[in-house]
């Protein structure tokens, strides 16, 4: 990795790093108790079904099974975030084969793996479904026979296997298109793909009383509680969800996940049960991975470059139940018109069920295809017009002033900035061999707000604690609070401790997800840290008989400025206070406020009318080409972003470069395989190819790094989710400037390249 600016201070020692490299850090798979019992889920096994039998009386009787549990043992609740369209345990038909039908706890893994076998089920086979524009045609067989008395959103718009629809309306882009002086049009076709952290699920659940205790592999510790609580009918005061290290979720972990089922089996056990999913598993049952995608996008252009309008259907697979794609399918909409000043859009976005794994929020959902496709089709549109595509780009980027998709009013934006550098320092223009090429790409991603709270202290011996109930999920944004709160309190980072990802300790938070972690906790444990802050000033005013404003906070002591000689340590003024004034604070920050926008000719909307804080960002990519194969080597990536003010630099770059990496497996190798029946073809690692250290070239990071107002700390953005966006499009831009072919379909596998050089088109 390479970091085109300097970072400002040297970097911080991660508080949960020394842990994590050593090995000693425990992860929710390594948690053990007294009496534990090993779980293992029954899965359907088949792609849609009707459920004539459930048997369970031979693993009931197989020595050393203590407890079989089906949707007879818990309470028959409906759940979904946007349609309430699932339950614990399937009842009456499974859609889908990693669907759970029974669960089962036993002695050792060994017996709990063979009693699930035992399992009778007799199917009576229904139509499987897997092609999104299949389940959307006249006719279809219903996927959800009883759709439309599931409670929904009152919002929403659906119909039949269309779980959603929703439209953007800006202008009269058909009289745009009629008037343009050409018209560009693009099909563009992205299978669905696989979050795959490294660590795969697992959930711990012990009962006390009545209370349930569950430890867990979980992005979002709040949301784990909410769903036990609304499915087994809990008071949530009732429910401790606490979240050992996290060995990464990328989305996938974000809502409940299995938390209820084994909650309900450690309760019908009595005993404290533990399941840890096989890679296999974490393949199949998850309902959270990236959506299968299919845009047709349109455009209306002068010949000057000027795009006037633009039109676009965006079809996203669903899956069997309905997770948050609804939303995604949204935000997919708004990135299929691209960071563009279009006057005209007309966007629809329809959201399909189907027979497949349900899709949702995976990093960035739904903006890697959407803009994969759409910047393909900006060098399309530049090929036709015989112009630069970085000039094509430049000319239409969004400014400061200019109108987003949803009308809202750009402002403190540098997209332009970003597009610029990246050509600059991937060497845009230069002669390149016959073999090599450079594809560049634009793309964008909303901060997202949302109240939060924290806790600062500072310990009787003067060490500080931060408390708050924000989830760390590998990025490191937890462990960039100290810095912010460090350089309040004049205390240096690396002494604080911190209370975290634990629903008993810590104040409600919206878990690790939507790139808001220290976006938002970031400005709450900034307020506390300032509430604290007071509290020392006044103390050491009194301490040193000195005004509050002559009094600084460094390197652990409160002195006057000026006068070096004339301080007190924070340590000293905890001490003196102790048994009379705890030195504690509270913040919450002040929440962002959403900018203006003008929905008013949109239907089915759900969210994400305008972005706040918007983070704009342009990679380019370097690749070689083998003619003979259809092998892609990669041989640079620059990453340019506007993030505002970027906190912790290091973090920052560590986080695009992930990005980037995931994008490039997104773009050449990754993609789910799934049968006509159903069945996902490569549920492992051997088939199911992650980029790996062998395959990262060198990456180049830059950040405008300017603070701006509306935002997070100290004016910064949201960081981890928008690296992985442009990579995708512009590995595919490279590709067609190497070959002259362009390949419409996602990943660019080997195979595909080779048809689309040989065809003109894969």
């Amino acid at each position: 990795m390479t970091m085109t600016t300097e970072p400002r201070t040297a970097p911080v020692v991660r508080l949960d790093g020394r842990e994590k490299v050593t090995g000693v850090g425990r992860y929710a798979a390594d948690m053990t108790l007294t009496g534990l019992l090993h779980g293992r889920f029954r899965f359907a096994d088949i792609g849609h079904a009707r459920i004539k039998r459930i048997d369970t009386t031979r693993a009931k009787a197989l020595p050393g099974v203590v407890a079989v549990i089906t949707e007879a043992d818990v309470p028959d609740v409906q759940y979904g975030l946007f349609i309430k369209d699932r339950r614990l345990f399937a009842k009456g038909v499974v859609r889908w084969e990693g669907e759970v039908v029974a669960a089962v706890a036993a002695l050792t893994p060994e017996i709990a793996k063979r009693a699930v076998e035992l399992i009778e089920i007799d199917y009576e086979p229904l139509p499987v479904i897997t092609d999104i524009e299949a389940a959307l045609a006249p006719g279809a067989p219903l996927i959800h026979e009883n759709w439309e008395s599931y409670w929904q959103d009152e919002k929403l718009v659906r119909s039949g296997n269309e779980a959603s629809r929703s439209t953007i309306v800006k202008g009269d882009t058909a009289a745009a298109l009629a008037s343009a002086d050409l018209v560009v049009k693009g099909r563009y076709v992205a299978a669905g793909s696989q979050a795959a952290p490294i660590e795969p699920r697992a959930i711990l659940a012990e009962w006390r009383s009545d209370r349930v205790q569950i430890w867990s592999s979980t992005q979002v510790p709040f949301a784990a509680r909410s769903l036990v609580s609304e499915t087994l009918g809990l008071p949530e005061n009732k429910i401790r969800v606490t979240v050992p290290h996290l060995g990464g979720g990328f989305g996938a972990k974000c809502e409940g996940h299995f938390e209820p089922q084994v909650a309900a089996l450690a309760r019908a056990a009595r005993r404290p049960v533990k399941v840890v999913f096989s890679r296999r598993d974490e393949f199949l049952a998850p309902d959270h991975r990236r959506e299968g995608m299919i845009v047709e996008v349109e455009s209306g252009v002068m010949r000057d470059g000027t795009i006037v309008a633009r039109r676009a259907q965006v079809l996203t697979e669903n899956g069997a139940y309905s997770a948050d794609e609804p939303l995604i399918t949204i935000l997919a909409a708004i990135f299929s018109t691209g960071p563009y000043n279009v006057p005209n859009v007309d966007i629809t976005g329809r959201c399909a069920y189907t027979n497949t794994q349900p899709s949702g929020s995976v990093r960035a959902p739904g903006a890697p295809q959407a803009a994969w496709a759409l910047e393909q089709h900006m060098d399309e549109i530049a090929k036709a017009l015989d112009m630069d595509p970085v000039d094509l780009r430049r000319k239409n980027l969004l400014r400061n002033g200019d109108l987003s998709p949803t009308s809202q009013v750009m402002s403190e934006i540098r997209a332009v900035e970003t597009l610029d550098k990246a050509a600059e320092l991937i060497g845009w223009g230069q002669p390149l061999p016959d073999d090599e090429g450079i594809g560049i790409a634009c793309a964008w991603w909303p901060s997202f707000p949302m109240a939060t709270s924290a806790f600062v202290k500072i310990n009787v011996d003067g060490s500080p604690t931060i408390i708050t109930g924000a989830q760390e999920c590998g990025t490191g944004a937890v462990m960039t609070l100290p810095i912010l709160a460090g350089e309040i309190l004049g205390i240096d980072p690396s002494e604080f401790s911190l209370v975290y990802q634990d629903t008993e300790s810590g104040p409600w938070d919206g878990g690790a997800g939507g790139s808001q972690t220290l976006f938002n906790n970031g400005r709450a444990v900034a307020d506390a840290a300032m509430d604290v802050r007071r509290q020392l000033l006044k103390l050491a005013a009194d301490e040193l008989e000195a005004a509050e404003d002559d009094i600084e906070l460094a390197d652990g002591r409160a002195r006057v400025k000026g006068s070096p000689d004339r301080f007190v340590t924070i340590a000293a003024l905890a001490d003196k206070t102790q048994g009379t004034q705890l030195l504690v604070g509270k913040g919450s920050g002040e929440v962002p406020p959403t900018p203006a926008s003008d929905t008013s000719a949109c239907t089915g909307r759900l969210g994400a009318e305008s972005f706040a804080a918007p983070t704009f960002g342009t990679h380019a990519v370097r690749v070689k080409v083998d003619r003979d194969t259809g092998v892609v080597r990669v041989l640079k990536v620059v990453a340019a972003h506007d993030s505002g003010y970027i906190v912790n630099k290091v973090g920052a770059a560590g986080q695009v470069t992930g990005g980037v990496v995931m994008g490039l497996g997104q773009a050449l190798t990754e993609g789910t395989q799934i049968s006509g029946e159903g069945r996902v073809r490569n549920a492992h690692l051997l088939d199911y190819k992650l980029q790996t250290m062998a395959d990262v070239p060198d990456i180049s990071v830059w950040f405008t790094d300017t603070a701006v107002s509306d935002a997070g700390p100290k004016g910064s953005k949201g960081v981890g989710e928008p690296p992985c966006i442009p990579t995708p499009g512009a590995v595919a831009n490279a590709i067609a400037a190497a070959t002259g072919a362009r390949v419409r379909e996602l990943p660019a596998t080997p195979g595909r390249i080779w048809s689309a050089l040989r065809e003109g088109q894969a």
